[in-house]
């Protein structure tokens, strides 16, 4: 039985995580960059407003990246979101949330050349869970960026017990490197130290294969699901989010 599982969702991974899935995913837009900062912004702002449909995402993440001109760090640095008025970016999250989150990289990039160099200092993939400590050091440049305010439309204000959903997706576009779909830009992460990107689309498909036993989305069941990936591939857990994605796109039936 624990076969025919691992054996479905390598077939599923294998026929997802192709070339072709980056054009009608969020993860075409740090795609767009060369430069580690601009891709770092961009996988983190994207991925920050990666809920609800996904034409909708696709066209706001879009007009996002237009508002800073197509060159993110460049309009980081130079301050540009000082500008931004209280315009909807996606659905309840605004322009100012927004400049929230670039005061809080501007800070950073004034002081490291990258987000990954200010993770390595932290000795992150040292934790056991990297992707919540990521999280923390985020939250905590950001708000002394924003004179000591936190903003959980950027950073989850109960980040310890939260399924991070948003920031493992942006982890992993910038950790996995297998030249396919994600980046692989990261080095202070290491592949096998990832979390599943938890959202109620792959919780359900989770619970329906008997991979997942919690009922909450939390963080607690992010360590049961990924924990059982890990089993079927140590090295790359997280490769099986394509899978969960397609399978439950698919619809699949299924006797396992």
């Amino acid at each position: 039985m624990e076969m025919e599982i691992k054996n479905l969702l390598d077939e599923y991974a294998a026929a997802i995580n192709t070339k072709e899935f980056i054009k009608d995913d969020p993860v075409q837009f740090p795609h767009r960059f060369s430069s580690i900062r601009d891709i770092e912004i961009t996988a983190f702002t994207t991925a920050t407003i990666s809920w609800g449909k996904r034409e909708m995402i696709l066209r706001d993440a879009d007009r996002m990246l237009a508002s800073m001109g197509n060159a993110p760090y460049d309009f980081v640095m130079n301050r540009g979101y000082e500008l931004y008025e209280k315009r909807n970016v996606h659905r309840t999250f605004f322009q100012p949330d927004l400049a929230y989150m670039l005061r809080g990289f501007n800070a950073i990039y004034s002081r490291y050349d990258s987000i990954d160099t200010l993770l390595s200092q932290h000795n992150v993939n040292g934790c056991e869970a990297p992707a919540w400590e990521v999280c923390r050091i985020l939250r905590e440049e950001a708000c002394k960026a924003n004179s000591g305010c936190h903003n959980a439309q950027c950073f989850p204000s109960g980040y310890a017990t939260s399924a991070l959903k948003r920031i493992n997706m942006a982890i992993r576009w910038l950790v996995r490197n297998d030249g396919i779909v994600d980046l692989g830009v990261w080095r202070s992460i290491s592949p096998d130290k990832l979390f599943i990107p938890l959202d109620v689309h792959v919780g359900n498909t989770a619970r329906r294969l008997g991979l997942l036993k919690r009922k909450s989305n939390d963080r607690k069941a992010v360590e049961e699901l990924t924990s059982v990936l890990r089993g079927f591939n140590p090295q790359d857990p997280v490769l099986y989010d394509f899978a969960l994605f397609g399978i439950g796109i698919n619809k699949l039936d299924t006797d396992i």
